[in-house]
C-alpha cells in the first residue's frame, strides 16, 4: 500500500468484555427473581399447597361472601359493645386503669352513664352471647377460605404480601380474642397474663386487621353476592348442587368431588349450630325459665339461700374474708368532716332505699335483684361532701383483684346507687358481700364492691 492512501473501512471487532450482560445489574436481578418465582410457583409442595388437594364442590366466592357478610355485621356489633365495655370500667378515673400504656387507644373514652340502669347488662350480654353464637360461623368462614391459607407461593408481590399480613393478623386476632373471651366466660384463666389487658390490646390489633380486610375484600364480596340469588340457592337440592364457576381467587376446586350436602344444607347446619350455642348460653343473661337452659354457664347458683341464691364470681373464701373479719367490722367514712365509723346497726338505722337493679359481669351473666341500703349520695353528704364529689371504695378482702374502685360523680350521686345491706328481702350472705357492698346502676359487676371497708369522699380530679 502506497504512503498516503487510506485503508478501506471494515467491520470493527467488539471487545467481548464490553458487551452488556443481560444477567448483570438490577435488570438481571429482576429477571432472575422472576424466573425463580415462576419455578417455585410451578413446583408446590405436596398436600394442601396444591390446588387439586381441595375437592369440596361447595367452596367458592359466593359461599365465602355470605359467611363474610354475616361476620361483618356480627363482629362490628361485638367491636362496638366491647369498646363500650372498656369505657364502662371508667379507666380515666384514678386507680381504675389496668392498661396504663393504652395511649391513643383510649381516645374515645367518656363518662359511663347510670341510665338506663340495665345498659351494661344489655351491652355486655350482647357482646358475650353474640361472640359465642358466632363461633360456628367463624369456623365455617375459615373452612371456606382454607385454600387461601395454603396459597402457593406464599408471597409473590408487595401487594400480595400486605394482603397475607392482614390475613395473618385477622386470623390470629380472631382466634386470640375468641379463645381468651371464651376462657374468661368459663372463669378458666390458664393464660399467664391479665385477661383485661390482653383482650383490649388484642382487640385493637384485630380491629386494625379487620378494617383492612374489609376494605380490601368488600368489592369482591359485593360482586360475589350479586352472582346468585340466596333464594335460588336455598331452593337448590343436593341433586342439583354444582360447583361455582372457576375464579381467580383459588377458592373453587379444580377437580371437585361429588357433593354430599347442598349449600342450603351447609348454611342450615351452621345456622343451627350457632342457634344451639346461643340457646345454651343466653339464659344466664336473661331472667326467667331460660336460665335452666344455660348449660354453658359455669356459675354456681347454690351459694346462698333465699334472696342470696344467685351467682358470684368470687366467694368469701377466695377473697380471704372470714367471719372474724366481719365481727370486727365497722364502715370507715372519710371526707371533709374527718373520719367516721359506723356499725351495721348504725347503717340500718339510717333512711334506707330499695331499688331493683341488675348485677352484670364481664363474663356475660347477669340477674336482677331487689337491693336495700343507704344511698351513696347520703353518705357523701354525711361526710361533709357536696353533689360535685365522688367516692373511692375499698374492700377489706385480702386476695383477688378489684378490691378498690373509683366511682364517677354520676355513679356516686345517682339516686339508685346504694351501699347495699340486704338483697331480695334478706340480709346479704357472706359470699355476696356481707356486711355491706355497693350496687351501682348500669355498672360492671366488679364496680359493685363486696365487703366494703372504707368509703372516701374525693373531688372530681379529671
Amino acid at each position: 500500500m502506497k504512503r498516503g492512501t487510506r485503508r478501506a473501512a471494515g467491520p470493527v471487532e467488539e471487545n467481548v468484555d464490553d458487551r452488556p450482560d443481560p444477567h448483570r445489574g438490577v435488570a438481571g436481578l429482576v429477571q432472575r427473581v422472576a424466573e425463580a418465582n415462576r419455578w417455585v410457583a410451578g413446583h408446590p409442595p405436596p398436600g394442601p399447597f396444591r390446588r387439586g388437594f381441595w375437592r369440596s364442590p361447595l367452596r367458592g366466592p359466593w359461599l365465602t361472601a355470605v359467611l363474610g357478610l354475616t361476620l361483618l355485621v356480627g363482629i362490628t356489633i361485638m367491636i362496638v359493645t366491647g369498646l363500650l365495655s372498656y369505657a364502662s370500667y371508667e379507666p380515666l378515673l384514678p386507680g381504675n386503669d389496668l392498661t396504663p400504656g393504652k395511649g391513643l387507644l383510649g381516645f374515645y373514652l367518656f363518662d359511663w352513664p347510670t341510665n338506663p340502669p340495665w345498659l351494661y347488662r344489655l351491652t355486655q350480654g350482647t357482646h358475650v352471647a353474640l361472640g359465642l353464637a358466632l363461633v360456628p360461623i367463624v369456623f365455617a368462614k375459615l373452612w371456606s377460605v382454607i385454600p387461601k391459607l395454603f396459597e402457593w407461593p406464599s408471597v409473590h408481590s408487595v401487594a400480595h404480601a400486605l394482603d397475607r399480613i392482614s390475613l395473618l393478623l385477622l386470623v390470629g386476632g380472631v382466634v386470640f380474642e375468641f379463645v381468651t373471651g371464651i376462657l374468661n366466660v368459663q372463669i378458666f384463666y390458664v393464660f399467664p397474663f391479665s385477661f383485661y389487658t390482653a383482650h383490649l390490646y388484642g382487640a385493637w390489633v384485630f380491629i386494625g386487621a379487620f378494617v383492612m380486610h374489609v376494605l380490601l375484600k368488600f368489592p369482591t364480596m359485593v360482586r360475589s353476592l350479586r352472582s346468585r340469588s340466596i333464594r335460588s340457592v336455598l331452593r337448590t337440592p343436593l341433586a342439583e348442587t354444582e360447583p361455582e364457576p372457576q375464579d381467580d381467587g383459588g377458592l373453587v376446586a379444580t377437580h371437585p368431588s361429588p357433593p354430599t350436602v347442598s349449600r342450603r344444607g351447609a348454611l342450615g347446619f351452621v345456622g343451627v349450630a350457632s342457634a344451639t350455642v346461643l340457646g345454651l348460653y343466653v339464659g344466664q343473661t336473661l331472667d326467667g325459665p331460660l336460665r335452666r337452659t344455660a348449660l354453658l354457664s359455669p356459675h354456681d347458683r347454690g351459694l346462698g339461700a333465699g334472696g342470696n341464691d344467685f351467682p358470684v364470681n368470687k366467694t368469701a373464701a377466695t377473697a380471704g374474708v372470714t367471719m372474724a373479719d366481719v365481727d370486727a367490722w365497722h364502715l370507715e367514712l372519710v371526707g371533709p368532716l374527718g373520719s367516721q365509723r359506723f356499725s351495721r346497726a348504725d347503717l340500718l338505722s339510717m333512711p334506707l332505699r330499695t331499688h331493683d337493679l341488675s348485677i352484670a359481669c364481664v363474663e356475660g351473666w347477669s340477674i336482677e335483684c331487689t337491693w336495700t341500703g343507704v344511698p351513696l349520695a347520703d353518705l357523701i353528704r354525711l361526710a361533709g361532701g357536696s353533689s360535685a364529689d365522688r367516692l373511692f371504695v375499698e374492700s377489706f378482702q385480702k386476695a383477688g383483684s378489684f378490691g378498690q374502685v373509683s366511682l364517677s360523680v354520676g355513679q356516686s350521686q345517682a339516686e339508685r346507687s346504694l351501699l347495699a345491706l340486704r338483697v331480695n328481702g334478706d340480709d346479704l350472705s357472706l359470699d355476696h358481700g356481707f356486711p355491706a357492698r355497693t350496687i351501682i346502676p348500669a355498672a360492671p359487676g366488679v364496680h359493685a364492691t363486696k365487703w366494703v371497708g372504707r368509703l372516701t369522699v374525693v373531688g372530681d380530679e379529671r
